[in-house]
This record gives C-alpha cells, structure tokens and sequence, in this order.
C-alpha cells in the first residue's frame, strides 16, 4: 500500500478522537521514527510504500492510539528543549510550559554572570530540581548552563533509573537522590545535599482532585498520579514545603523557581512574600495561563 493512502486512513480513524492536525502529526512522528523518512521524503516520493509486515505494525500503533496511549510513550521517547528525553509510564510527559520554565532559569542566570562578570574561575552554580521525573529541567540546565553543578531529588525508583538513562544519553553529569521532599526536615541532612544552593527549581504535583475532568483522557489514565495530583485542601503543600527548604538552603541571593496551577497564581504570590522571599516575579506560559513563579533570598 502506498504510504501517503494509508496516511489517509490513519488521520480518518482517528478523527473522532483527535483533530485533523494532531493526527497528521502522530503519523509524522510515527514515519520518522518507525521508517525514517520525513513529510518532505513523502511529498516528493509520493509512491513510497509500505509492506505487509510494516502495515500490521502500524495497524498495531493506531489501535494504541484509538485508546488514547499517549505517542510519546509508544514512541518510548519526545523532545524537550532540543534534546531526546526516554518517556515511559513511570514519568510524566514533558511539556512546552515546563520548557518556557527552564528558558527563564537559564536567561537569568546569563544575566547573572554578565552583572558579575563572572569567568571560568568561578565557583560551581549549584542547582537543585525537586520532583525531578524524567530529569527533563535538571538535565537541559546541566546541558545549557556552563560551570554548573545539578542535583535532583524524586520519590520514585523507577523515575530516577529513567532520569538516569536520560542524563547518560544527553552527556550531562547529574546526581539522582531518591527521597520524598514532604519527609525532608532539612535539604542538607540529606545524603549528598549537605550544602547551600544558587538555584532550588520544581514542578511538582499541583492539579487538584477537583480539575480532574478538565485533564484530556490520554493523560489521566496513562501519565503517573503520583506527579499530578494533590489533595483539594492542600494544593500548596510541596510548594510550602520546597519554600521552608529553599529558606534554609539557598545561598544569599539564592533563586527559587516554580512551574505552578494557572489558578493559583495570586496564591503563590502570597505564599512567597509572607514567607520574605523577595522580588517575586509570577509569569505567564505561551498560552496565556499563570505558570511559574520565582523568588530570591
């Protein structure tokens, strides 16, 4: 069968599911992965063709899609600020947001070296990603910022030997502590933590119970629970928590960033400048919504 028909059929069976676009997007993702060719290879060799054999696999992935199995975990892999991240189900998938989030780190901390002329002399900049799943943000900062020393913290095993794959793929250095930040008294009583941060950054659990039918199916019954949902009455508990460690643990002039609710917004701003964290700055994602927060020491 010719490839562009059974492109044809691919985005026909799955529009009563996703729109035109996202499932031309799918296939295109799928083609580059599966046969390594790319929308231009198809457009100008429009008599490419797939063989029985390739059909049935594909046939397989599009009933996964049907049931709404995110790409990127059929894939086993998806970009995330120019590099190739593993994704599996023990990790959420990375998001265009968590991106912008890590951007606004990595700007502020250029500013930061050409305010202090900084050279290639200077101590470590030490950051800490709490919360880290597939070690997306700790490893493009490890990646992006120059002379930086990276540490992340999650709860779950599986996670880790994931963000540990990643980190070894990419070619950045990063160490993994395994450890549930609600039971942290201390960041430095924690093995491998003893010591003061520049920049503390997470983007934990933050969708309340109560915004669950606002979440699309594919992410509710296949990403991890366990990174996106937290008690309606206590929707800031790891930020409270992150906040009081981040006191106690960042350097003076320390930052502390957050990927945050869009609702909860004006929350956060409370939260960080009762508890005297200064310039506090709440900022939008490329969607319009509240999103991430920073504060320093």
């Amino acid at each position: 069968m010719k490839i562009k028909e059974y492109r044809t059929n691919f985005i026909q069976e799955l529009s009563t599911i996703y729109d035109a676009g996202e499932a031309e997007s799918f296939f295109y993702l799928i083609l580059e992965e599966k046969k390594q060719l790319k929308r231009i290879d198809l457009a100008l060799n429009p008599d490419l063709t797939f063989s029985d054999e390739e059909i049935q696999l594909w046939n397989s992935i599009l009933e996964q899609l049907k049931k709404e199995i995110p790409v990127q975990y059929l894939l086993g892999k998806t970009s995330f600020y120019g590099l190739e991240f593993k994704v599996n189900e023990n990790v959420l998938i990375p998001r265009p947001e968590t991106e912008e989030l890590v951007e606004w780190i990595i700007q502020s901390q250029k500013s930061e070296v050409r305010s202090q002329k900084l050279g290639d002399g200077s101590p470590k900049i030490k950051i800490l990603d709490i919360g880290t799943g597939s070690g997306c943000i700790a490893i493009s900062l490890a990646k992006n910022i120059p002379n930086s020393q990276v540490f992340a913290i999650d709860v779950s095993e599986k996670a880790l030997a994931t963000a540990k794959k990643n980190a070894n793929s990419n070619e950045v250095g990063v160490t993994f502590i395994e450890k549930n930040i609600l039971e942290v008294t201390t960041l430095s009583a924690v093995v491998g933590l003893e010591q003061q941060f520049d920049i503390i950054v997470s983007n934990p659990p933050y969708v309340r119970e109560l915004e669950k039918l606002e979440i699309k199916k594919n992410v509710l019954d296949n990403e991890p629970h366990l990174a996106l949902f937290v008690d309606d009455k206590d929707a800031l508990i790891f930020y409270r928590k992150i906040a009081e460690l981040a006191q106690k643990n960042l350097s003076p002039n320390g930052q502390l960033f957050f990927e945050i609710n869009q609702y909860l917004g004006k929350e956060m701003m409370e939260l960080l400048e009762k508890m005297n964290f200064k310039n506090v700055e709440l900022r939008k994602d490329i969607y319009g919504n509240d999103r991430m927060i920073k504060g320093a020491i």
